[in-house]
């Protein structure tokens, strides 16, 4: 009698156990299922933040006597989707008299980290750094006895930003009948960012002949920063080095698909977007072959500068002798 008991449980917990493999085998690597991963993936690819900042409380502290050392201490996120490297960001402290504030130097995003990494299926939340800026002792000019700067914290980087929208050609779109075609070429709207602060709110599209034609449209999402042409130099643009014919350029790549089209023309023909109001426009044609209509993608990459600023205030009183 015990020993058939014995079996009996021997059995069954060999049957949890090959039930338990079996479920566990099922799933891709770091726990996810694909319908997770894809999500994941949506997450990654959708947003409208790059480069974020935030001063941690009382660093600096309101107020300090002069002759003590200064100290903020930042947090930096990278809340979008492109890895940055130590040349690829930058903060700098401006707003102050440097005779009276010493050491406040630039410090690079990635200080200390080599990379600070934009999110990604294992990282929604994306990268973070701290960075350090210290001034050995804050020395008020004779007869000073209260100085109230405010700090600004300018934050240069270089980001890039990728859309593969899908879109549909038809290179006789008005000689075959629509029960005839797999899709219909219409415009496409591209909601909700594409994890960077610049990117793609629709493309147009339209067929003539054999040709596809795509009006595709660059938006600034992130309107408490600015872009700058990808030319510029980040690493001082807290400073006068930023010239107003660095404002509101973005380099820009178009290609459909892998081989589909060959290109015909692209406008600005320099390859520089131009953006008034925070948006600007790009149009590009392409020879489509074959005789059926089909979906691809439109893969489209813009290369640019972003500059954006955080403010704070600090009182510093002279010292009582």
């Amino acid at each position: 009698m015990h020993k058939r008991g014995v079996r009996v449980i021997y059995s069954s917990t060999i049957l949890i156990l090959l039930i338990l493999l079996t479920s566990c085998s099922g799933q891709v690597a770091g726990g996810d299922k694909p319908v997770d991963t894809a999500a994941r993936l949506a997450q990654v690819q959708t947003g409208t933040e790059g480069v974020v900042i935030n001063v941690l409380p009382n660093s600096p502290p309101p107020l300090i006597y002069d002759q003590n050392e200064l100290v903020s201490i930042l947090e930096i996120y990278n809340k979008g989707n492109h890895n940055l490297g130590t040349g690829d960001c930058f903060v700098q402290a401006t707003g102050f008299d440097p005779n009276i504030i010493r050491g406040y130097v630039t410090h690079s995003c990635a200080e200390n980290t080599g990379t600070l990494e934009g999110k990604n299926v294992y990282n929604l939340k994306g990268g973070m750094n701290q960075i350090e800026f210290r001034s050995p002792g804050v020395t008020l000019p004779p007869g000073v006895f209260e100085y109230n700067p405010t700090i600004n914290f300018v934050t240069c980087y270089n980001y890039h930003t990728r859309a593969n929208p899908s879109v549909c050609v038809d290179p006789l779109f008005y000689q075959v009948t629509p029960q005839q075609k797999t899709c219909i070429p219409h415009d496409v709207s591209v909601g909700g960012g594409q994890g960077a602060p610049v990117g793609i709110s629709y493309v147009g599209v339209s067929m003539i002949g054999g040709k596809a034609i795509f009006e595709i449209n660059v938006v600034n999402f992130n309107t408490a920063g600015r872009v700058l042409s990808p030319y510029s130099d980040i690493q001082n643009c807290g400073q006068a080095s930023v010239e107003y014919k660095d404002l509101d350029k973005v380099t820009y790549n178009v290609n459909l698909g892998s081989g589909t089209g060959s290109v015909i023309d692209c406008k600005p023909r320099d390859h520089i977007v131009r953006l008034n109001n925070g948006q600007g426009k790009i149009v590009c044609q392409f020879n489509i072959p074959g005789t059926s209509a089909f979906e691809t993608p439109l893969m489209i990459d813009l290369d640019y500068n972003f500059v954006q600023s955080f403010k704070k205030t600090v009182k510093i009183v002279k010292t009582p002798e």
